[in-house]
């Protein structure tokens, strides 16, 4: 019979994970304003271990009351920047040596799963509506985006963040032997 982990179970695995992983990872959010998008990428953040994030253009702040009802507490857990705008935070990522690779639907991006993502890399996700301006478009070192199979054109900002961490972690992770 299966069983969930209990609570100590699953601290030995996460911790375990956490050794086998030492690829810096972070996040540009440009002017996604919805602060229950805010939250939830602060919570997928903190669970795949993001260093920080930038917040560019007009984002919420994840002080926010409902970006933090969402967030559930994990906004504490990462490190984070008020807002500036979108160039000045790609190039504060880039100081601080990350490759910044926007996730966006460009003639020219590469679908997510072969862009190389096993490395420091800074993930840019753009606001709900517009998706990231002309000029952030500009100033990254490159873009991809997330296939997709069925009827709807985007994915929602926050799962489209989640997905793209997941999968940076996941190729990081891809030649380790399941724990």
């Amino acid at each position: 019979m299966r069983r969930q982990l209990r609570p100590t179970d699953v601290k030995r695995l996460n911790r375990t994970w956490r050794r086998n992983t030492s690829n810096r990872l972070s996040l540009i959010l440009e002017s996604v304003t919805g602060p229950f998008n805010v939250g939830s990428i602060f919570r997928s953040a903190a669970a795949f271990g993001v260093d920080q994030i930038w917040l560019a253009g007009n984002a919420t702040p994840p002080t926010n009351p409902k970006a933090g009802k969402t967030a559930l507490g994990t906004e504490r857990l990462v490190t984070w920047h008020e807002p500036v705008p979108a160039v000045d935070a790609v190039k504060a990522a880039r100081e601080d040596g990350y490759t910044v690779l926007a996730i966006e639907l460009t003639a020219e991006a590469v679908p997510l799963h072969r862009a190389d993502l096993a490395r420091d890399v800074c993930l840019v996700v753009g606001s709900e509506d517009h998706g990231c301006s002309p000029a952030l478009l500009d100033s990254v070192d490159g873009v991809c985006y997330i296939p997709q199979v069925g009827r709807v054109g985007s994915f929602n900002v926050s799962v489209a963040a989640a997905i793209a961490l997941a999968e940076a972690r996941r190729q990081e992770w891809q030649n380790l032997a399941d724990s």
